[in-house]
């Protein structure tokens, strides 16, 4: 299964950046989305980010992606 998430762009150069989530720190590529900038929220899917979003939808989705974390963990 493959997931799309919310990260924070936190560093940039040409065609790359790097993400934040959860304090894990990832590269990603922003071939697909140049305009993102540092301090910017991209949903990031395959290693590419996507999407931007502004920091209250991405907080929302990470909520819930939380809480599913937390369901699976009572079901094991």
């Amino acid at each position: 299964m493959c997931l799309a998430v919310p990260m924070k762009v936190i560093t940039r150069d040409d065609s790359g950046a790097t993400a934040e989530i959860g304090g894990v720190q990832r590269q990603i590529s922003l071939i697909l989305l140049p305009e993102a900038q540092i301090g910017d929220y991209v949903i990031v899917h395959a290693g590419f980010a996507i999407q931007k979003l502004n920091e209250e939808e991405a907080r929302k989705t990470l909520e819930l992606l939380e809480q599913i974390a937390l369901l699976e963990d009572h079901t094991d």
